[in-house]
């Protein structure tokens, strides 16, 4: 078994991975922007909707949120845009 994966407080955000949202046309202002960045350790940062009171009671088999964790929604259109700069590997 592997070494258990930790959030590295400490990383920055690095790059945009994908298109803003103002963009996108996803937001008028400068709140509720879903965005994905890089971290400068090669982590990913999402932004988004915290909707983890909304799917507790309603995850797959073998799916948990753990303490600590939020279950987080981004627009298609986010994760779409962000494709061409996620690495294959």
């Amino acid at each position: 078994m592997g070494k258990r994966w930790v959030a590295e407080p400490s990383a920055s955000l690095m790059r945009r991975l994908g298109k803003s949202s103002h963009e996108l046309g996803q937001t008028s202002g400068n709140s509720s922007c879903p965005d994905i960045w890089e971290l400068d350790n090669g982590d990913v940062a999402v932004i988004g909707t915290d909707l983890t009171a909304s799917y507790e009671g309603r995850l797959p088999d073998g799916v948990s949120v753990d303490p600590g964790e939020r279950l987080v929604i981004i627009p298609r259109a986010t994760i779409i845009a962000a494709k061409v700069d996620i690495p294959d590997e």
